[in-house]
């Protein structure tokens, strides 16, 4: 692998080699239009409601010199009616130029996070909606969309990108932020959750699912200080095969701030904070932590589940292989019904039905002390807390 070029994320760049990449990014579909981000949409917003107050604030004044000024002549009628005119095509003006300048700082954004993403052997998308990823992050809520998103696929792949999903409606509506990194495997493994317990909040795990107690894994030495292991019942001994000491010193050095969820043939780290930034320190920090983990990763290649070469023979055994041999006669064959089925050597590469998704639980806690709040502040709002404590 190349080494880490983080320059193109602070160097000078030159405005016209932004303008040009934007032109030609969007004219080929790659990038946003002008008027389909957020920053466009906000400034259409903007200057509706700016118009909308300023033109009907003016025009209210006019009304009322008019009422006065009845016997104006027609020239200063004219006059007075250009002001509003004139402070509505000023702010709208000014919309324009913050609405451009906006444009500008994306494109600037774009066109380093593009660069640093060459520099370093990837490739860069600004947004991807509803990416199609298994992780528990990626099935919640609405309006879900990865941003900034940075991929590579030497020595295997592995994306980058920040991640947003809203839940609720209204006043109760949510967006939550997570940064995440996504790693092929090479093979399906069984569902296995380390929940980092140094970002842990007052309530306990952040992440968004909850599972059961009963599939929590206790590990030896400090591993159990820094991680939380989830696995689904009976895969045990399959988790102490993946986590060998080595690979839990590599977690412990280098993930203990991340949580990780294995799922299917990929590996996730997941926190609540932006990863793809234009802070050197940040790519410097995710790339030493994929580095670390990939050529230890190499050896969960060789994990077959075990189940599957039960299911295997006993299908075998069902629909056994038919001999023929011949009875001298030519074209002749006689079947053999005592051949023996094919020998299975070794499962083939999946997880049984069992061992692919955790069985998760409702956080009962965290729905008592949400229930007592509330409680609470209804006592206050009627007025039933203050009665009591009168008495």
């Amino acid at each position: 692998m190349s080494a880490f070029d983080p320059r193109p994320l602070t160097e000078p760049i030159d405005r016209a080699a932004v303008r040009e990449f934007v032109r030609a990014g969007r004219a080929e579909g790659r990038l946003p239009g002008a008027w389909s981000s957020a920053t466009g949409i906000l400034a259409l917003v903007f200057f509706g409601v700016v118009v909308l107050v300023v033109g009907s604030f003016f025009l209210t004044i006019v009304g009322s010199v008019m009422s006065s000024m009845a016997s104006s002549s027609g020239a200063g009628f004219s006059l007075l009616f250009l002001i509003p005119v004139l402070a509505v095509g000023a702010i709208a003006a000014l919309i324009v130029v913050f609405a451009v300048r906006g444009s500008l700082g994306a494109g600037g954004r774009w066109y380093r996070m593009s660069r640093f993403a060459q520099a370093n052997g990837m490739t860069y998308l600004p947004a991807v909606t509803a990416p199609g990823l298994p992780g528990m992050i990626f099935s919640l809520g609405s309006s879900r969309a990865s941003s900034d998103v940075v991929r590579g696929d030497r020595p295997r792949f592995a994306e980058f990108a920040n991640y947003r999903y809203t839940t609720g409606s209204g006043k109760n509506r949510t967006t939550h932020k997570w940064g995440y990194v996504a790693i092929k495997l090479d093979v399906p493994l069984p569902h296995i959750v380390l929940d980092a317990l140094g970002n842990n909040g007052l309530f306990g795990s952040n992440l968004p699912a909850a599972f059961d107690r009963d599939q929590r894994l206790g590990l030896e030495g400090d591993f159990d200080k820094h991680f939380a292991l989830y696995c689904p019942e009976g895969y045990e001994r399959d988790a102490l095969y993946l986590f060998t000491p080595d690979i839990m010193a590599r977690f412990i050095d280098n993930a203990a701030a991340l949580d990780v969820e294995i799922i299917d043939d990929w590996l996730f780290l997941y926190a609540k904070r932006d990863f793809s930034t234009l802070d050197p320190a940040t790519w410097a920090w995710l790339f030493s932590v994929v580095g670390a983990l990939l050529d230890k990763l190499a050896q969960w290649a060789r994990w077959r589940d075990e189940r599957l070469t039960t299911d295997a023979s006993t299908a075998a055994i069902s629909a056994p292989e038919v001999a023929s041999v011949s009875d001298g006669t030519p074209g002749a064959a006689s079947a053999l019904p005592f051949a023996p089925p094919p020998q299975v050597l070794r499962p083939p590469p999946g997880v049984a039905m069992p061992g692919r998704r955790l069985k998760r639980r409702f956080p009962v806690a965290a729905i008592v002390i949400f229930a007592l709040f509330g409680i609470f502040w209804f006592a206050i709002q009627s007025g039933v807390l203050a009665a009591v404590f009168s008495r």
